[in-house]
């Protein structure tokens, strides 16, 4: 196995490395790149997203693809649920418009289970939608990785 196989921190997770693995998928997803996020699952990681389910690598890449140009200008926060030894679940929450410049603010949860090699095989998502004003907008910071000091999902009180 190469080391571009290998994921850490490795599962068992303590709350810290889970914590540490919920901001690493975070920043892969706010950089929108399909290559790099698609990398963190396994070969054969399975999918649930909303009423979508990819299989496997190469169905992933496609999926954040489409994705990411319906979802512009997307920016997500994830924050830590509850964790054991090889499972997290974390609550979500991302902004973004679509083509006609309708901003949304969607919410989820997601459950996720790693290989022993710290990649994901499973990810359940259940994500909801809410059309918002852009004056309602909550995540203003440059697109790419959320800054260390922009309030959490509790803080924002979502």
């Amino acid at each position: 196995m190469s080391n571009s196989e290998i994921r850490p921190p490795l599962p068992p997770f303590t709350r810290e490395t889970a914590m540490q693995k919920a901001r690493m998928a975070e920043d892969g997803w706010n950089s929108r790149d399909p290559e790099r996020v698609a990398l963190a699952y396994t070969a054969d990681s399975q999918w649930r997203n909303r009423s979508e389910f990819p299989r496997g690598r190469e169905q992933i890449r496609a999926f954040l693809t489409s994705k990411w140009q319906r979802e512009q200008e997307y920016r997500l926060i994830k924050e830590l649920w509850a964790h054991n030894d090889n499972r997290i679940a974390v609550r979500f929450a991302y902004e973004w418009h679509d083509a006609n410049g309708q901003w949304f603010r969607s919410y989820g949860n997601e459950n996720w289970e790693f290989d022993e090699q710290g990649l994901m095989h499973l990810r359940y998502a259940s994500i909801n939608d809410l059309p918002i004003d852009a004056s309602e907008r909550l995540f203003h910071w440059p697109l790419g990785r959320r800054p260390d000091d922009h309030p959490s999902l509790t803080e924002l009180g979502l």
